[in-house]
């Protein structure tokens, strides 16, 4: 009796003498955005801690913004608030090259034991793993994947006697989305993101420019804005939006524009093909047996119509705590996460375009017909090659370069103003046009 005494005391003691419990488990934060996909990886929460008794998960889920300040505030700061971040293809590359975040390839060789058993990193879709890797190793492992598309109600369209093109242009989706807005009824011809934000009103605004043949930046980083391609695409957006869309733009981001589309109450909506998977789920959305789906609409350019992104999982190189924080990630992005997903709510929501296997899937090809189409889009989608002219930077929605973020976001407030209403389209983008190169010029981007 008293040798086992004897031992339960040194099980409960560390070296230094201070008495702690060897059932403590430790604690991981993690810092994700609201959309749906994220709040099921939380309600997984008690499946992944009885599964490893030894880590608890605490949870801060924000708005899209709100996340990104949020994060990027801390792990540039070096405030080791969060052991876990959702980053992008944005993100990842800049913030391995500022050495913000760990690599996945160094973690994975260094705690080989804390890797999600047959993880499968061949497995990760090619375009995917390259957008978040920095000098061929990778940086953060992707959630979700995306491309951008459009979704319209096949019910409407039929009563109205229209019928949706393989290949819509923006004209025809303006022309659509006219014919079918009935804003007495509670019913509007399209919705669009309005949230400003350069990850939510200028995502798919990005992608309209790229149609007008518009860039952000000519070869030598001179900044665009002004010019007549982004004039009429961003008048092109606004108008429609006021004319035949949602009340109330500027407050309208991703979730916003998917509950609008679930409820019945927008005929289209273009944007990120991951909401097709929470439009085919009966217990989300109203319009199931009336979804359909067309790639995004070009204008007169037929290039960078549609975005690559992906929602990842990345270890701030301020955590203490690596080991626990791969063996939470490898797990959330793993193929038997995908398998919890898909036999628990439907294949059709689970988390999609992160890895060749998804799309081999007989239960997930059956439950969602979306799937090759989105395939198709994501693997056509070309970071490198998005824009009509020549420019210096990678990018379909986004310009990969740390800038851009804060450039952006101003940008986006401006545009808001004049789809609020309160400042002219012209306008708007003469100040954007200033403020972008005063940034630029800043950043030592020009010469003398």
């Amino acid at each position: 009796m008293l040798r086992s005494m004897l031992v339960l005391v040194v099980l409960l003691f560390l070296v230094g003498g201070t008495l702690v419990s060897a059932q403590d488990p430790v604690e991981l934060t993690i810092a994700t955005v609201n959309n749906p996909d994220m709040v099921v990886m939380e309600s997984f929460t008690e499946v992944f801690e009885a599964a490893y008794p030894n880590i608890s998960l605490n949870w801060v889920i924000l708005p899209e913004n709100e996340l990104r300040a949020t994060v990027t505030t801390d792990v540039a700061t070096g405030s080791s608030t969060f052991d876990i971040v959702t980053v992008g293809m944005f993100e990842a590359p800049i913030w391995a090259q500022n050495g913000w975040i760990h690599s996945i390839d160094d973690l994975a060789a260094q705690y080989p034991d804390n890797v999600q058993a047959d993880y499968g990193f061949d497995d990760l879709l090619p375009g995917v793993k390259l957008g978040l890797s920095y000098e061929n190793e990778l940086y953060a492992l992707p959630f979700y994947g995306e491309s951008s598309m459009l979704f319209y109600n096949k019910a409407m369209f039929a009563e109205a006697g229209l019928e949706m093109p393989e290949q819509p242009t923006w004209d025809q989706v303006r022309e659509f989305a006219c014919a079918l807005h009935d804003p007495d009824n509670g019913r509007y011809g399209i919705a669009l993101r309005g949230l400003p934000g350069w990850g939510e009103i200028m995502a798919p605004l990005t992608t309209v420019v790229n149609t007008y043949g518009g860039r952000w930046f000519d070869e030598n980083w001179e900044p665009q804005l002004n010019s007549p391609e982004w004039n009429a695409a961003v008048s092109f957006y606004v108008n429609l939006i006021n004319e035949c869309g949602q009340p109330g733009a500027t407050g309208t981001g991703f979730t916003e524009a998917l509950t609008l589309m679930a409820q019945g109450q927008a005929a289209m909506w273009v944007d990120a093909t991951v909401a097709a998977g929470f439009l085919s789920n009966p217990e989300q959305s109203q319009i199931v047996d009336d979804l359909g789906f067309a790639p995004a609409p070009v204008g007169p350019v037929a290039k960078g119509n549609h975005w690559l992104w992906a929602w990842s999982l990345a270890i701030p190189s301020t955590t203490t705590h690596v080991a626990e924080a791969l063996q939470f990630a490898t797990w959330a992005t793993s193929r038997d996460y995908i398998e919890l997903v898909g036999t628990t709510n439907g294949w059709a929501t689970i988390p999609p375009g992160t890895r060749v296997s998804t799309y081999e899937r007989a239960e997930y090809l059956e439950a969602a017909p979306f799937a090759p189409v989105v395939l198709g889009l994501m693997e056509s989608a070309d970071p490198t090659d998005s824009t009509r002219d020549t420019v210096p930077y990678v990018g379909v929605q986004f310009v990969g370069i740390p800038e851009f973020q804060g450039i952006g976001t101003d940008v986006s407030q401006l545009i808001a103003e004049a789809l609020a209403g309160d400042n002219t389209v012209e306008a708007a983008l003469a100040r954007a046009n200033e403020i972008t190169r005063e940034a630029m010029e800043e950043a030592g981007y020009y010469d003398g």
